[in-house]
Protein backbone atom coordinates (compact mmCIF):
# COMPACT_ATOMS: atom_id res chain seq x y z
CA UNK A 1 0.00 0.00 0.00
CA UNK A 2 0.94 3.79 -0.90
CA UNK A 3 0.67 4.69 2.54
CA UNK A 4 3.45 2.50 3.67
CA UNK A 5 5.91 4.23 1.61
CA UNK A 6 5.97 6.93 3.91
CA UNK A 7 6.32 4.97 7.22
CA UNK A 8 9.82 6.65 8.28
CA UNK A 9 9.46 4.55 12.09
CA UNK A 10 12.68 3.82 13.41
CA UNK A 11 15.26 5.52 11.08
CA UNK A 12 18.11 7.12 11.99
CA UNK A 13 19.14 11.04 11.33
CA UNK A 14 21.58 14.09 11.97
CA UNK A 15 19.65 17.38 11.79
CA UNK A 16 21.93 20.52 12.07
CA UNK A 17 21.36 23.37 13.37
CA UNK A 18 18.81 22.12 15.23
CA UNK A 19 18.58 24.00 18.63
CA UNK A 20 15.91 26.68 16.99
CA UNK A 21 14.10 27.58 13.80
CA UNK A 22 13.03 25.74 10.91
CA UNK A 23 16.07 23.08 11.54
CA UNK A 24 14.12 22.59 15.68
CA UNK A 25 10.79 22.12 13.11
CA UNK A 26 12.46 19.67 10.74
CA UNK A 27 13.61 18.08 13.69
CA UNK A 28 10.57 17.40 15.62
CA UNK A 29 8.60 16.80 12.21
CA UNK A 30 11.16 13.45 12.10
CA UNK A 31 10.63 12.47 15.46
CA UNK A 32 6.64 12.94 15.58
CA UNK A 33 6.76 10.44 12.64
CA UNK A 34 9.06 8.11 14.44
CA UNK A 35 12.47 8.73 13.60
CA UNK A 36 15.45 9.13 15.94
CA UNK A 37 17.48 12.10 15.49
CA UNK A 38 20.71 13.66 16.98
CA UNK A 39 20.25 17.41 16.72
CA UNK A 40 23.92 18.89 16.03
CA UNK A 41 24.32 22.86 16.73
CA UNK A 42 26.74 25.31 17.99
CA UNK A 43 24.23 26.83 20.75
CA UNK A 44 24.75 25.88 24.21
CA UNK A 45 21.09 25.21 24.14
CA UNK A 46 21.48 22.09 22.18
CA UNK A 47 21.60 20.05 25.22
CA UNK A 48 18.74 21.66 26.86
CA UNK A 49 16.91 20.90 23.36
CA UNK A 50 17.78 17.68 22.83
CA UNK A 51 16.08 16.77 26.67
CA UNK A 52 13.14 18.71 25.88
CA UNK A 53 12.28 16.51 23.33
CA UNK A 54 13.11 13.37 25.34
CA UNK A 55 10.65 14.43 28.06
CA UNK A 56 8.04 14.50 25.66
CA UNK A 57 9.03 10.99 24.62
CA UNK A 58 10.71 11.33 21.23
CA UNK A 59 14.24 9.84 20.51
CA UNK A 60 16.53 12.94 20.62
CA UNK A 61 20.31 13.26 21.33
CA UNK A 62 22.06 16.53 21.44
CA UNK A 63 25.65 17.05 19.72
CA UNK A 64 27.43 20.50 20.63
CA UNK A 65 29.76 21.38 17.56
CA UNK A 66 31.10 23.80 15.05
CA UNK A 67 30.77 22.42 11.27
CA UNK A 68 32.13 25.47 9.79
CA UNK A 69 35.47 23.60 12.05
CA UNK A 70 36.40 20.67 9.97
CA UNK A 71 37.75 18.94 13.19
CA UNK A 72 35.22 19.74 15.15
CA UNK A 73 32.57 18.77 12.32
CA UNK A 74 33.85 15.13 11.11
CA UNK A 75 34.47 14.44 15.39
CA UNK A 76 30.64 14.99 15.83
CA UNK A 77 29.81 13.18 12.82
CA UNK A 78 31.54 10.13 13.37
CA UNK A 79 29.64 10.93 17.44
CA UNK A 80 26.65 11.22 15.84
CA UNK A 81 26.64 7.89 13.96
CA UNK A 82 27.59 5.97 16.45
CA UNK A 83 24.84 7.31 19.01
CA UNK A 84 22.42 6.34 16.82
CA UNK A 85 23.82 3.07 15.53
CA UNK A 86 23.86 4.13 11.59
CA UNK A 87 22.31 6.75 9.37
CA UNK A 88 19.67 6.83 7.21
CA UNK A 89 18.74 10.99 7.03
CA UNK A 90 20.89 13.67 7.06
CA UNK A 91 19.32 17.07 7.07
CA UNK A 92 21.81 20.30 6.98
CA UNK A 93 19.77 22.45 8.33
CA UNK A 94 22.79 25.22 10.04
CA UNK A 95 22.76 28.54 8.20
CA UNK A 96 23.89 32.09 9.15
CA UNK A 97 23.66 35.52 7.51
CA UNK A 98 24.83 39.14 7.58
CA UNK A 99 24.04 42.33 5.65
CA UNK A 100 26.15 44.61 4.30
CA UNK A 101 26.15 46.66 1.00
CA UNK A 102 27.93 44.90 -1.56
CA UNK A 103 30.01 47.01 -1.76
CA UNK A 104 31.11 47.39 1.67
CA UNK A 105 30.75 43.57 2.83
CA UNK A 106 33.83 41.96 4.58
CA UNK A 107 36.01 39.64 3.15
CA UNK A 108 35.79 37.72 6.62
CA UNK A 109 31.73 38.45 6.58
CA UNK A 110 31.96 36.61 3.20
CA UNK A 111 34.12 34.06 4.17
CA UNK A 112 32.18 33.29 7.81
CA UNK A 113 28.75 32.63 5.53
CA UNK A 114 30.29 30.51 2.66
CA UNK A 115 32.04 28.52 5.05
CA UNK A 116 28.81 27.32 7.36
CA UNK A 117 26.33 27.85 4.90
CA UNK A 118 28.09 25.76 1.62
CA UNK A 119 31.73 24.15 2.51
CA UNK A 120 30.33 22.82 5.82
CA UNK A 121 26.92 21.52 3.29
CA UNK A 122 29.48 19.95 1.03
CA UNK A 123 31.98 18.61 3.55
CA UNK A 124 28.41 16.88 5.64
CA UNK A 125 27.07 15.42 2.27
CA UNK A 126 30.19 13.65 1.45
CA UNK A 127 30.84 12.00 5.19
CA UNK A 128 27.07 11.05 4.54
CA UNK A 129 27.52 9.54 1.10
CA UNK A 130 30.91 7.64 2.17
CA UNK A 131 27.94 6.06 4.81
CA UNK A 132 25.70 5.16 2.73
CA UNK A 133 27.64 4.21 0.28
CA UNK A 134 28.65 1.10 2.38
CA UNK A 135 25.77 0.87 4.08
CA UNK A 136 23.16 0.68 0.93
CA UNK A 137 21.94 4.06 0.59
CA UNK A 138 20.21 6.64 2.45
CA UNK A 139 18.53 10.09 2.26
CA UNK A 140 20.43 13.58 1.78
CA UNK A 141 18.23 16.92 2.71
CA UNK A 142 20.14 20.10 1.75
CA UNK A 143 18.36 23.63 2.77
CA UNK A 144 18.60 26.45 -0.48
CA UNK A 145 16.39 29.54 -0.23
CA UNK A 146 14.32 31.94 -2.49
CA UNK A 147 18.20 33.48 -2.91
CA UNK A 148 18.92 29.95 -4.77
CA UNK A 149 16.66 31.82 -7.53
CA UNK A 150 17.11 35.91 -6.87
CA UNK A 151 19.53 37.45 -6.11
CA UNK A 152 18.36 39.20 -2.64
CA UNK A 153 19.91 43.11 -1.56
CA UNK A 154 22.61 43.45 0.73
CA UNK A 155 23.29 39.69 1.08
CA UNK A 156 25.97 38.97 -1.74
CA UNK A 157 27.48 35.99 0.12
CA UNK A 158 23.95 34.19 1.60
CA UNK A 159 22.54 34.78 -2.12
CA UNK A 160 25.93 33.07 -3.36
CA UNK A 161 26.23 30.34 -0.80
CA UNK A 162 22.40 29.41 -1.32
CA UNK A 163 22.87 29.35 -4.95
CA UNK A 164 25.87 27.21 -4.48
CA UNK A 165 23.56 24.72 -2.28
CA UNK A 166 21.12 24.21 -5.03
CA UNK A 167 23.84 23.43 -7.60
CA UNK A 168 25.84 21.34 -5.18
CA UNK A 169 22.49 19.36 -4.63
CA UNK A 170 22.25 18.91 -8.15
CA UNK A 171 25.86 17.98 -8.77
CA UNK A 172 25.53 15.23 -5.91
CA UNK A 173 22.43 13.71 -7.26
CA UNK A 174 23.86 13.07 -10.99
CA UNK A 175 27.04 10.74 -9.29
CA UNK A 176 24.45 9.42 -6.51
CA UNK A 177 21.12 8.82 -7.65
CA UNK A 178 21.57 4.90 -9.28
CA UNK A 179 23.44 4.40 -5.75
CA UNK A 180 20.53 4.48 -3.85
CA UNK A 181 21.39 7.91 -2.15
CA UNK A 182 18.94 10.64 -2.75
CA UNK A 183 20.03 14.28 -2.60
CA UNK A 184 17.13 16.71 -2.48
CA UNK A 185 16.76 20.65 -1.55
CA UNK A 186 14.33 22.72 0.58
CA UNK A 187 13.96 26.12 -0.85
CA UNK A 188 11.85 28.35 2.17
CA UNK A 189 10.20 31.63 1.41
CA UNK A 190 9.77 34.25 3.91
CA UNK A 191 9.58 32.08 7.52
CA UNK A 192 8.67 33.70 10.80
CA UNK A 193 11.92 32.42 12.69
CA UNK A 194 15.03 34.25 14.76
CA UNK A 195 16.17 35.76 10.93
CA UNK A 196 13.66 37.12 9.91
CA UNK A 197 12.37 39.20 12.94
CA UNK A 198 13.56 42.57 11.67
CA UNK A 199 11.55 41.84 8.74
CA UNK A 200 8.61 40.57 10.23
CA UNK A 201 8.91 43.96 13.12
CA UNK A 202 9.09 46.26 9.98
CA UNK A 203 5.41 47.42 8.84
CA UNK A 204 6.67 48.97 5.70
CA UNK A 205 8.22 45.53 4.52
CA UNK A 206 5.94 42.84 6.25
CA UNK A 207 2.91 44.16 3.99
CA UNK A 208 5.45 44.00 0.72
CA UNK A 209 6.32 40.46 1.54
CA UNK A 210 2.87 39.33 2.28
CA UNK A 211 1.20 41.21 -1.01
CA UNK A 212 3.41 38.71 -2.46
CA UNK A 213 2.33 35.73 -0.92
CA UNK A 214 -0.50 34.03 -2.67
CA UNK A 215 -1.19 32.05 0.96
CA UNK A 216 -1.15 35.26 2.90
CA UNK A 217 0.81 34.92 5.53
CA UNK A 218 4.57 33.90 6.91
CA UNK A 219 5.41 30.70 6.70
CA UNK A 220 6.77 28.32 9.82
CA UNK A 221 8.97 25.73 10.82
CA UNK A 222 5.45 23.45 11.19
CA UNK A 223 5.42 23.86 7.36
CA UNK A 224 8.84 21.89 7.09
CA UNK A 225 8.03 19.41 8.22
CA UNK A 226 5.24 17.16 6.11
CA UNK A 227 7.68 17.63 3.02
CA UNK A 228 10.83 16.53 4.90
CA UNK A 229 8.92 13.31 6.40
CA UNK A 230 8.02 12.64 2.29
CA UNK A 231 12.05 13.68 1.24
CA UNK A 232 13.16 11.31 3.99
CA UNK A 233 10.47 8.18 2.80
CA UNK A 234 10.48 5.68 0.43
CA UNK A 235 7.91 7.77 -1.19
CA UNK A 236 10.18 9.97 -2.69
CA UNK A 237 12.92 7.32 -4.05
CA UNK A 238 12.02 8.51 -8.20
CA UNK A 239 13.10 12.16 -6.71
CA UNK A 240 16.86 13.42 -7.13
CA UNK A 241 18.06 16.57 -7.23
CA UNK A 242 15.21 18.32 -6.95
CA UNK A 243 15.19 22.36 -5.60
CA UNK A 244 11.52 22.47 -3.99
CA UNK A 245 9.72 25.93 -2.73
CA UNK A 246 8.45 25.65 0.45
CA UNK A 247 6.77 29.49 0.17
CA UNK A 248 3.46 29.70 0.23
CA UNK A 249 3.72 30.51 -3.51
CA UNK A 250 5.78 33.28 -3.61
CA UNK A 251 7.75 32.23 -7.08
CA UNK A 252 4.60 32.50 -8.91
CA UNK A 253 3.26 36.03 -8.17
Amino acid sequence: MIINKFDITGKKAIVTGAAQGLSYGMAEGLMEAGVEVVIMDLSPKTEEVAAGFVAKGYKCHGLIANIGDKNSRETAFAKAVEILGGLDILVNGAGVQKRHKSEEFPLEDWDFVININLTSVFALCQLAARHYLKNGGGKIINIASMLSFFGGYTVPAYAASKGGVAQITKAFSNEWAGKNINVNALAPGYMDTEMNVALVNDPGRNTEILNRIPAGRWGTPEDMKGVVVFLSSSASDYLNGAIIPIDGGYLNR
